[in-house]
């Protein structure tokens, strides 16, 4: 008999059936445990009536909390960023999400859109002035690309910066704009007479406003505003200079796009749980519905797709690590997961019957969530075009 036959083998483990957390180092399970143990304290005993009411009403204080333990542009490097790796960010997505998606948006927007796009295409002086303070919690950034009429053809952006002297003055809106009314400052994309450039926008500038949009059914516990910049001028050095033309916002999609294929497997796995939890308890004809068969096969065929995502999102991390990950493979990771994401919420409502809909179980509020996930920061059928172009090197786009 081989010595690995005669290994004993490790017992099933329900929580991670294929082993996954096998292939986490001690410091990646650490920081998963850190975000975990946050989110347990001071989102869970509140997300239920943050959602309800609509309001986020703690945000800033959350945001420095966030801060102090890294979660905040976390896989940067200097200026008071922790310099975690890729599976480690996502790792926090993951626990974030299964809090709420609002909590991992506004986690996502600060560090792999507005943070990431300062630390990639900014001067040093606007690192300097801008992401000490992020990193801390200190300053919210947004992030501020889709218009009231332009979401997934940004090209066709109205917003205009025209230079006068050595200023800038913008002009323009921005839509559906994640922590637009609490930010410190925004990073704006605008057309120029030579081409789309990028601006690191205080907003107290005269001229910027950011009106919180209300009576969404979706993200209820995130902020989410319009952009307004009427003749807002800005001076020579906020441009950012490293960006020119649509690469550079599509870059910083990439990176927050990799953080939702883990986050959402985060939604989908505490509905999961529920599920399960609500499926040993529940008494049906004399006996708990995790009994019946196809209650199992649901439950099945949701851990099945669960942790497929996981292993999935872990295995872009790696590559992202590596320096090998491909925008296409996130599209991929993308799509799947977060398809994959809002059908568990949608079985594991149907387990939970009645109870599913209510705010007691958090099987509800996630899947509303996703179908905002499902469709920002690239729709179904933009990644699906992504992939169709990849795939047979043919664009569909135009």
């Amino acid at each position: 008999m081989s010595s690995a036959s005669s290994r004993t083998r490790p017992s099933f483990d329900p929580a991670d059936p294929l082993g996954v957390d096998d292939l986490l180092a001690p410091e990646d399970l650490a920081v998963r445990d850190t975000v975990r143990s946050w989110a347990a304290d001071r989102v869970l005993p509140h997300i239920a009536e943050w959602y309800e009411t609509g309001e986020l009403p703690q945000v800033r204080e959350l945001a420095r909390e966030l801060g102090s333990i890294g979660a905040l542009g976390m896989s940067l490097t200097g200026y008071g960023c922790a310099g975690a790796s890729a599976v480690q960010y996502g790792l926090a997505c993951l626990e974030l999400e299964a809090a709420d998606s609002g909590i991992r948006s506004l986690v996502s927007v600060q560090g792999s859109l507005a943070m990431y796009a300062i630390w990639r295409f900014g001067s040093e002086e606007q690192k300097q002035r801008w992401l000490p303070g992020m990193a801390a919690g200190e300053i919210i950034g947004c992030f501020g690309l889709t218009e009231p009429d332009h979401g997934s053809d940004p090209g066709s952006m109205r917003t205009y910066a025209k230079k006068d002297g050595t200023d800038w003055v913008l002009t323009g809106r921005k839509m559906w704009i994640t922590n637009g009314s609490v930010a410190g400052v925004a990073v704006v994309w605008a057309r120029t007479d030579d081409g789309i450039r990028g601006f690191a926008v205080p907003t107290d500038a005269p001229g910027f406003s950011a009106p919180e949009i209300k009576h969404k059914w979706s993200l209820r516990a995130s902020v989410t505003s319009e952009l307004v910049l009427d003749e807002v001028r800005l001076p020579a050095d906020a441009v950012l200079p490293g960006a020119s033309g649509l690469k550079g916002p599509l870059s910083c999609l990439t990176h927050a796009r990799y953080g939702i294929t883990w986050g959402a497997m985060g939604a989908a796995r505490a509905s999961f749980e529920a599920a399960v939890e609500y499926a040993r308890t529940r008494e049906q004809f004399g006996r708990p519905i995790g009994g019946f068969q196809l209650t199992q096969a649901k439950l099945a065929d949701m851990a099945v797709e669960l942790h497929k995502g996981i292993l999935l999102a872990h295995h872009l991390g790696r590559r992202m690590d590596a320096g090998t990950l491909r925008p296409e493979q996130v599209s991929f990771g993308k799509l799947n997961n977060v398809r994959e994401a809002i059908e568990i919420c949608r079985t594991a409502r149907t387990i939970l019957g009645a109870n599913g809909i209510s705010l007691e179980y958090p099987v509800m509020r996630h899947a509303t969530n996703l179908e905002s996930v499902l469709t920002y920061e690239g729709t179904v059928e933009m990644h699906q075009l992504v992939l169709g172009k990849a795939l047979t090197g043919i664009d569909a786009f135009r």
